[in-house]
């Protein structure tokens, strides 16, 4: 039994894909952040560009 549980213990198979989850969500994160940040900027960019292209 006391074996089983320190194997638990030190199972570091799963580690790999959860810190790329918490790396993902840092940067679904930051993103969300500079659209929150610039977004009536960037609708004003686009505004722009849109107006300026010929039919």
């Amino acid at each position: 039994m006391l074996t089983q549980l320190k194997r638990l213990l030190f199972d570091e198979s799963g580690q790999g894909l959860a810190e790329y989850g918490l790396i993902l969500a840092l940067i679904a994160i930051v993103v969300i952040g500079v659209l929150v940040a610039f977004g009536d900027k960037l609708v004003s960019i686009f505004t722009t560009i849109t107006e300026e292209i010929p039919e």
